[in-house]
């Protein structure tokens, strides 16, 4: 009982004190997971990572889910589960309830512009962290760089460019599977 409050709090606190989504929640549950209790592998966090942003959903809480259910199962992905969503919803509760006659206040606006460019950052942290994990060097960062120009600018599904990237890989390193 005392590892599914663990993995509950975790969960929670993290959701509790991080602005920007799942991708600035990433490198918070990797210094938890990985780093400070040992509980995955760094490459076990990589591949969890990728099967989340892959999945339908919230990446916080795909996150959460998987890294509960690989530790504990069912049990453990509800703990953790519960721990990333219950903060939003009684934040959002609170803002509903109480700041609605806030939302155009001057300094609430000032404060959420200076966020902004916080969140960038957060969100660009995990980004790194995810290309030297998955092996990504100069000579091979055209790859995941012409995907992002091709979702952002081109407006090509993800869901293409993952299927594109499966049959790549296929093709690239099915020797080497052998």
């Amino acid at each position: 009982m005392k590892f599914y409050f663990s993995l509950f709090f975790i969960f929670f606190k993290i959701g509790l004190f991080t602005l920007g989504g799942g991708y600035a929640m990433l490198p918070l549950i990797e210094a938890e997971i990985v780093g400070k209790l040992r509980w995955i592998d760094k490459k076990e966090f990589l591949d969890l990572t990728a099967l989340a942003q892959s999945a339908p959903g919230i990446l916080a809480v795909n996150m959460a889910i998987f890294v509960g259910y690989k530790l504990r199962s069912l049990p453990g992905a509800l703990a953790s589960t519960l721990g990333a969503v219950l903060p939003s919803f009684l934040i959002i509760l609170l803002i509903a309830v109480f700041l609605r006659d806030f939302r155009h206040n001057p300094a609430v606006e000032s404060i959420f512009m200076g966020i902004r460019p916080a969140v960038v950052a957060l969100i660009a942290v995990p980004v790194f962290t995810l290309a030297r994990a998955a092996g990504v060097t100069w000579k091979t960062a055209w790859v995941p760089v012409l995907c992002a120009l091709a979702v952002w600018l081109g407006g090509l599904s993800p869901m293409y460019i993952v299927l594109l990237a499966g049959v790549g890989g296929w093709l690239l390193f099915r020797e080497k599977a052998k």
